[in-house]
């Protein structure tokens, strides 16, 4: 059995890679996927399972505890491992640090629908959020649209943000904490939010039109990064579309009648399977990045093709 690490992880993975591995995977079939969550708001146990006809299975497992984020030092709210199952033997194969396998599968489903569904011209990004999945959807819209000239960061805790904005600053990125949301929502071409927020953090009146929203944090039936006046006025995307009208973000515009289950256009498989979608430029896009285990378990296999079996340690 490997067992990959944070750093094997990181050393093994490129955006192209990991946006080529995505899109390669949704030409295919669809996979058998579910997800569950014991607990409440302030601890939880996550899992998500998945049968991938042709790749193998995979499952995820995480222990959430935001209480975390308060402790001297801070530690991870989030542990979590993945664990990949072989498409012949049906053994268990290889072990993953979950959280990095995260960052990299989460930033790439909600840029993968990006190259479809922002305008090609976006020059400012807004980023919600401090966490490891922030930083890399940052790192992600830069890379494919690297026409941004001004990169927004924002969380509740500015002080938080100040490691990623000394990295972007010296890599020659324009980028600044903003402490005024509203105002930083109303200049945004794109709008990435990875929160664990129960309020709106984002709100519809102030989005303007050819805005492109990506809503990423939310997981819970409860959590909500935005409000009901942007789906008033977007078209809506998802990922999948179970796991996504589970999303508090997808629920609770349902229930007050803003959308129906109608109002999804399309799914990441068919955004990847059809060229026939155009946005216009005044269009305001929402995709729901509701995750899916399928893209755990691709990021995962293209790790192991990259690294090759001898880089693991065996057990």
């Amino acid at each position: 059995m490997k067992i990959v690490s944070a750093d094997q992880i990181h050393a093994a993975l490129d955006w192209q890679g990991v946006l080529d591995a995505l899109h390669q995977v949704h030409q295919g079939p669809r996979p058998q996927i579910d997800d569950y969550y014991l607990g409440d708001t302030e601890y939880g146990l996550f899992s998500r399972g998945v049968i991938l006809p042709g790749v193998g299975a995979g499952v995820k497992i995480a222990s959430i505890f935001p209480a975390n984020l308060q402790a001297e030092p801070p530690r991870p709210a989030e542990q979590a491992a993945f664990v990949v199952i072989d498409e012949r033997t049906k053994a268990i194969s290889a072990i993953f640090d979950g959280p990095a396998i995260t960052a990299w599968k989460t930033a790439g489903d909600s840029v993968l629908a990006a190259r479809r569904l922002s305008r090609e011209d976006s020059a400012v990004l807004l980023v919600l959020g401090a966490g490891p999945v922030a930083r890399a959807l940052t790192e992600a819209y830069l890379h494919i649209r690297p026409g941004i000239g001004e990169v927004l960061l924002w969380n509740r805790t500015a002080a938080r943000l100040q490691p990623v904005l000394e990295d972007l600053c010296k890599r020659g990125i324009d980028a600044r904490i903003v402490t005024d949301l509203d105002s930083a929502v109303a200049r945004a071409d794109i709008i990435t939010s990875a929160t664990a927020a129960a309020t709106p953090c984002v709100k519809g009146r102030l989005v303007r039109k050819g805005t492109h929203v990506d809503l990423v944090g939310g997981y819970r039936a409860d959590m909500q990064e935005a409000d009901q006046d942007l789906f008033a006025v977007a078209r809506l995307f998802v990922d999948d579309r179970p796991s996504a009208l589970n999303s508090g973000d997808l629920q609770i515009p349902l229930r007050a009648g803003i959308i129906s289950e109608n109002s999804i256009e399309a799914d990441l498989f068919e955004l990847c399977q059809s060229s026939s979608w155009r946005r216009q430029a005044s269009d305001i896009t929402v995709y729901k990045n509701a995750g899916g285990a399928h893209l755990d378990l691709t990021v995962c296999q293209q790790v192991l093709r990259q690294l090759g079996a001898g880089s693991f340690p065996q057990r």
